[in-house]
């Protein structure tokens, strides 16, 4: 997988360009993590922020969309290709800022290409 791939959907994960998938629950391959707050593509690098909330003490994630595996509209809901635990380890998402920040988004590309790597 090359870096951009992770920046972007798969052809087969049911994403539909231009859908809004705020407030889809997110479901990592352990469980639930969240739901969607909101998702951006800023210098081509489409990015979801999913809100954990008690999961991660209140904090929110950063995941690139190369990470949804299926996206399921009837049932509002994204699953990732990766865990729970693997989320949590990513590069911390602290501000807004950050989604349009090309050295935070790179190392988190970085953190989730390798995991795909091994997938």
């Amino acid at each position: 997988m090359t870096t951009d791939r992770i920046w972007s959907y798969a052809a087969d994960s049911g994403y539909v360009e231009g859908q809004d998938l705020t407030g889809f629950s997110v479901v990592a391959s352990d469980g639930t993590i969240g739901h969607v707050d909101r998702q951006a593509a800023p210098h081509g690098m489409g990015h979801l922020v999913v809100d954990t909330g008690v999961w991660i003490f209140g904090r929110s994630v950063l995941v690139p969309v190369g990470v949804v595996a299926r996206v399921d509209t009837p049932g509002r809901r994204v699953t990732l290709a990766c865990t729970g635990a693997e989320v949590k380890a990513a590069p911390r998402f602290r501000t807004d800022s950050e989604t349009r920040d090309r050295a935070y988004l790179a190392a988190v590309g970085a953190y989730y290409l390798r995991l795909t790597a091994t997938a």
